[in-house]
């Protein structure tokens, strides 16, 4: 799985809980998931910038 495809699948992911969550009584481990997720999507997206940097 190249980078692009792996920021695509990442963000799938995220949205996907995202419209999961509950509005009320949300559990820590799903809002743990949302925080890796997010901290997965922006280090994916830097390698990404620095690739295109060269």
């Amino acid at each position: 799985m190249n980078l692009e495809e792996k920021i695509k699948s990442v963000t799938d992911q995220l949205n996907d809980l995202i419209k999961r969550l509950p509005a009320h009584s949300l559990k820590p481990s799903m809002w743990a998931q949302v925080e890796e997720l997010e901290e997965e999507l922006q280090h994916l997206k830097k390698l990404a910038a620095e690739k295109e940097d060269g």
